[in-house]
């Protein structure tokens, strides 16, 4: 079983940088295990800025949905980030919010099975208003269900607020 760091907080709270340290601590060459689609052109901008961020000790793999088919192998890997992730899984299940989380849960746990130090990036999302939309309500009761289950499972777990991290765990 994978040894689970997980930091979550706001948009631009820090996440990203600070998984990618940690992992760096522990790894000359990490794995990132990205989660984004390209959507649109300001999301490949938001894509390229991460990718800008990590040098070429990095072996990055794609999978915007099968978190259980990556192999870590005893590696030490970044995964970024559950909430988009969940986008792609939502989509995935016709925004039917309980195959939606019984497929994450599932996925994560096959990614979790597997030996290695996995650093587990996600948003805090329900911390604001509340989403205006029947989809936006379902995707943040989805996206604080994932993360509680994570969580749960998390060796440490940190709170990024304004670039500092805040122990919870």
């Amino acid at each position: 079983m994978a040894t689970l760091t997980f930091i979550t907080g706001g948009q631009r709270s820090g996440k990203s940088s600070k998984a990618q340290q940690l992992a760096r601590q522990q790894s000359n060459h990490p794995l990132y295990i990205a989660t984004a689609q390209v959507w649109d052109e300001e999301f490949a901008r938001r894509i390229a800025r991460h990718q800008e961020d990590r040098d070429e000790h990095w072996q990055t793999i794609e999978t915007p949905l099968y978190l259980s088919e990556v192999a870590l192998q005893g590696q030490v890997a970044v995964l970024d980030c559950i909430t988009l992730w969940l986008t792609n899984v939502i989509a995935h299940c016709d925004n039917d919010l309980e195959a939606s989380l019984k497929f994450a849960q599932e996925e994560f746990t096959g990614l979790l099975s597997q030996d290695g130090q996995l650093v587990v990036v996600s948003n805090e999302i329900g911390m604001g208003l509340h989403a205006n939309t029947p989809l936006g309500r379902k995707f943040t009761d989805l996206q604080g269900w994932m993360n509680q289950f994570i969580a749960k499972q998390a060796h440490k777990a940190i709170f990024m607020v304004a670039g500092l991290p805040l122990k919870i765990k």
